[in-house]
């Protein structure tokens, strides 16, 4: 798979931190993060079905947080909480620092 970066352009809010778009797969094995789409947005699969059940979008801030290494209450799902396409801001956080914690 080639390698792809979030573009801090696109996705940086000086005033709040960071946001990405966050794309869900739902009915996993695992929660885990699968990797950055060619559009820039971050697949994630997740445990919890369907997308929409408020039980999936607690599993992925609660993931989003651990693999950030930061508090779930600076994770907020801004658009998209029903579906799978969602809009993620993260506060006191960099795109730039947001693209290291996320790729290896």
């Amino acid at each position: 798979m080639t390698e792809r970066k979030i573009d801090p352009n696109k996705w940086s809010d000086p005033k709040r931190g960071a946001a990405l778009t966050v794309r869900v797969v739902t009915r996993a094995a695992n929660t885990e993060m699968v990797g950055i789409q060619e559009d820039g947005s971050v697949k994630i699969r997740l445990i919890a079905s369907p997308a929409s059940d408020p039980a999936a979008n607690t599993e992925l801030v609660g993931f989003l947080a651990q693999k950030l290494g930061i508090g779930k209450d600076k994770i907020e799902i801004v658009q998209g909480s029903d579906g799978r396409e969602k809009i993620v801001i993260i506060e006191g956080i960099s795109a730039d620092e947001l693209e290291a914690r996320l790729t290896p």
